[in-house]
């Protein structure tokens, strides 16, 4: 998995490309976490993410509730394959989805 990271002031984007599961979740997590401090407006990019599991599903939940108490976080790009996971899992009544 590749993290690319775009800070421009408060705002966040995250773009991620490959796999986000349970060998790359941990370095996902790591890279929020280092990244928050000072951000209020969260953009996670998925339009290069193939495939998330419930390892992936875990961080994203984590920090949603993170920027809940200070902002926004909003997931962009999502495709089929990801879309149905979050539907089936009702993650897709909890994320901000565009």
């Amino acid at each position: 998995m590749t993290i690319t990271k775009k800070l421009d002031g408060s705002k966040l984007t995250c773009s991620l490309e490959g796999r986000l599961d349970t060998t790359t979740a941990p370095e996902f997590e790591a890279t929020l976490n280092a990244s928050l401090l000072g951000v209020d407006d969260l953009v996670l990019d998925f339009s290069n993410l193939e495939y998330i599991s419930s390892a992936g599903l875990r961080v994203l939940l984590s920090t949603q509730k993170k920027m809940n108490k200070v902002g926004k976080m909003t997931v962009t790009g999502v495709n089929e394959t990801v879309n149905e996971v979050f539907e089936v899992t009702g993650f897709s009544d909890i994320l901000t989805i565009e």
